[in-house]
């Protein structure tokens, strides 16, 4: 850091399990993914490249070059996987994976309808080759999974050999563990960390307020995904409480009062709030 803070929340270090941040490339030139790494580069810990836009990107393995000198590992969105998957061509599917040195695969049925023991078998093959991560929930707003589904399939995902499951979100936020209004269904959220270890969960959590609210309620160290990549120092100093949204929630509010109370009282000089 630039300076000296005190009483912030520790956040763990690269590489690491919690407080991962997964960032979507939704289709970056390449000059752009270098703008973004200069300062994006110490918060990213992987990046997606958004549903199919793998396919259609110009120069794909240049870009993943620079990803990869960045120290940053990159994996198609599980929507490519699923187009694989529905035109019956998993085994060119694991081929691409290889041709393009990926070590992370998403397996995912958010647009097709997937029987959950399939899904299982794909997630240990592809467990053999690269790292999965696995993700529960539809893309479908009128499809809504009840939360025992939800934990049942997390559960089974990581037994099969996912290393992360991912919570469904789209890149809009507004299905799976979102209302249509991009509000969090926390009683969702709730009862899966009932069941789910929360260093296992990866939260897709695209707007602001969906991450203040992912923070507040599970500490600097959360889990949070589909971040944009001009966001990434923005939710940075909100892991931190050094945005508005959570500039109190990680301090002793007791001590801050203490600081702050009328000179007259406390008799400190210089610690009175300053009057307009």
């Amino acid at each position: 850091m630039n300076y000296n803070l005190n009483n912030l929340p520790e956040r763990t270090a690269k590489p690491r399990e919690q407080g991962y941040t997964m960032v979507m490339d939704k289709g970056l030139s390449i000059r752009e993914v270098e703008d973004f790494l200069e300062v994006g580069a110490p918060y990213t810990d992987i990046v997606k490249l958004g549903w199919a836009t793998s396919f259609v990107t110009p120069n794909l393995k240049r870009k993943l070059d620079v990803y990869k000198e960045a120290g940053i590992p990159v994996y198609f969105g599980g929507t490519l996987f699923e187009a694989f998957i529905i035109r019956n061509q998993f085994d060119d599917y694991r081929r691409l994976l290889e041709e393009f040195g990926m070590e992370y695969a998403e397996v995912s049925d958010g647009s097709i309808d997937l029987v959950h023991d399939r899904k299982l078998d794909y997630i240990r093959t592809l467990s053999q080759d690269v790292q999965v991560l696995s993700e529960v929930g539809s893309k479908d707003a009128e499809k809504i999974i009840p939360p025992y589904k939800w934990i049942s399939q997390m559960k089974t995902e990581l037994e099969a050999g996912a290393v992360k499951v991912i919570g469904e979100a789209r890149e809009a936020g507004n299905v799976g563990l979102f209302r249509s209004t991009g509000e969090v269904r926390s009683g969702l959220v709730e009862e899966i960390l009932t069941q789910i270890p929360v260093e296992k969960i990866l939260w897709e959590a695209p707007q602001k307020s969906q991450q203040v609210w992912f923070i507040k309620m599970m500490g600097a160290n959360v889990n949070l995904g589909n971040i944009a990549p001009n966001e990434i120092v923005s939710l940075e100093t909100i892991r931190l409480g050094l945005r508005g949204d959570t500039f109190t929630h990680f301090l002793d509010m007791d001590s801050v009062d203490e600081m702050f109370r009328p000179e007259a009282k406390t008799g400190k000089p210089g610690t009175s709030m300053p009057r307009g």
